[in-house]
């Protein structure tokens, strides 16, 4: 594995709306949207890192935080989602993506913690060295939050 640190920034994920996401207010409702940002950082994790797998690891989200910036209305153009790593931690590390839609308006801004798991032992382990190398390569800015608590 290469040692270049260089930072690639952000992975941009086309994400592609559903009519039936729909709520009654007409906008994409909060619920879909959480799946969205769902869609892109798996997406974002497949480019980075292909079939390269850890085996045995598995990682799940311990904490997600989601701010609504403005509506995202149905549109059959996609939207796309920035994602950047924005945190590496021992055995977690942090997902910061943001939500545009067709006409570049910033719809909404995820941070989402992952922790890694060791799937025999069914608990918390370190993150290995070489997914921290790949980590680093995509390290950007945290979500732009307006408040934080």
């Amino acid at each position: 594995m290469s040692r270049n640190h260089d930072h690639l920034g952000p992975t941009v994920v086309e994400v592609a709306l559903r009519w039936g996401d729909m709520d009654l207010l007409g906008h994409i409702n909060n619920v879909q949207i959480a799946r969205l940002f769902e869609e892109a950082r798996v997406r974002a994790m497949n480019a980075w890192f292909g079939d390269r797998r850890q085996g045995g690891m598995g990682l799940v989200v311990a904490h997600q935080e989601i701010e609504f910036t403005a509506s995202l209305m149905y549109s059959v153009e996609p939207a796309r989602c920035e994602v950047v790593v924005s945190r590496i931690g021992g055995k977690s590390f942090d997902f910061a993506c943001r939500l545009i839609d067709a006409q570049g308006v910033t719809c909404a801004l995820n941070e989402t913690t992952v922790t890694a798991i060791d799937l025999g032992a069914g608990r918390a382990m370190e993150l290995p060295a070489e997914l921290r190398e790949m980590l680093q390569a995509r390290q950007g800015e945290p979500a732009p939050f307006r408040r934080r608590r």
